[in-house]
């Protein structure tokens, strides 16, 4: 039997640039070839005009994909007003390895939601990104 194959997570932002240089930083990848910011200071004609780009790995892979739109509200998690909908999971090899990941991904503009990190079985952290998306960060 054939299934479908996950291409990528697509993310909905206010600001398609700042969200995909967030991911690009946090995670280590770069743009699929196209959607690189203009070198000269030009004007940004693929989120601009397209309103769309997409992050590959090493291997140019697909990894996540932004997508313009007018507004977002943003999760009011914990709280159940607006229910988070969807999370990305990022883990990490130990605590010492968090510790120094939440310093970058803070560094880098995310907003912390919730410090587990006192739970010896699974100590995390859930940020929320530059566009309120929540994300967990945790020792797998």
């Amino acid at each position: 039997m054939t299934y479908p194959k996950l291409l990528h997570t697509v993310l909905d932002t206010t600001n398609v640039r700042e969200l995909a240089e967030f991911y690009r930083e946090l995670l280590g990848l770069r743009y699929r070839p196209g959607d690189e910011p203009p070198a000269d200071g030009a004007a940004d004609t693929a989120a601009d005009d397209e309103g769309w780009l997409v992050l590959v790995d090493s291997t140019g892979s697909p990894e996540l994909a932004f997508q313009q739109v007018d507004s977002l509200t943003p999760t009011t998690w914990p709280k159940h007003d607006v229910p988070m909908q969807m999370h990305l999971d990022l883990t990490v090899p130990d605590v010492a390895e968090l510790e120094r990941q939440r310093e970058r991904t803070e560094a880098l503009g995310a907003r912390l939601l919730l410090d587990r990190t006192d739970d010896p079985a699974e100590p995390l952290y859930v940020f929320a990104d530059l566009s309120g998306h929540p994300f967990c960060l945790f020792v797998g």
